[in-house]
């Protein structure tokens, strides 16, 4: 398979790990949107959100726990934002499934 995100989970390409257990791995976004922005990915490759079920429920708790742990870790105690692009119209460029953690600015919303 040619994913990146797959690559980055094997090892075969190297990135700095910022939090790893069974299911899914947190490292830094290369091109980041905040001062803190780490990318969380299952290490089982799912295109994305939208391709997955109940089945997965386990791993999207997970996804979940440890985007909390992260931010814990990266001290964002006084809030942060959780983003999963799904598809194109959603904004997804990587076909594998994501969450971003965006921290230590005010995120507004809507942007501006």
């Amino acid at each position: 398979m040619d994913c990146l995100f797959c690559k980055i989970a094997s090892g075969a390409i190297p990135v700095t790990r910022l939090y790893e257990d069974e299911l899914v791995l947190a490292f830094p976004d290369i091109n980041p949107q905040a001062p803190v922005h780490v990318l969380l990915i299952p290490k089982q490759h799912h295109t994305s959100l939208a391709h997955t079920s109940a089945t997965d429920a386990p791993l999207l708790g997970q996804l979940l726990v440890a985007a909390n742990l992260v931010a814990q870790q990266q001290g964002l105690e006084n809030g942060f934002r959780t983003v999963i692009n799904t598809g194109d119209d959603g904004g997804q460029t990587v076909p594998h499934l994501h969450l971003h953690i965006l921290g230590k600015r005010h995120m507004a919303w809507p942007p501006g």
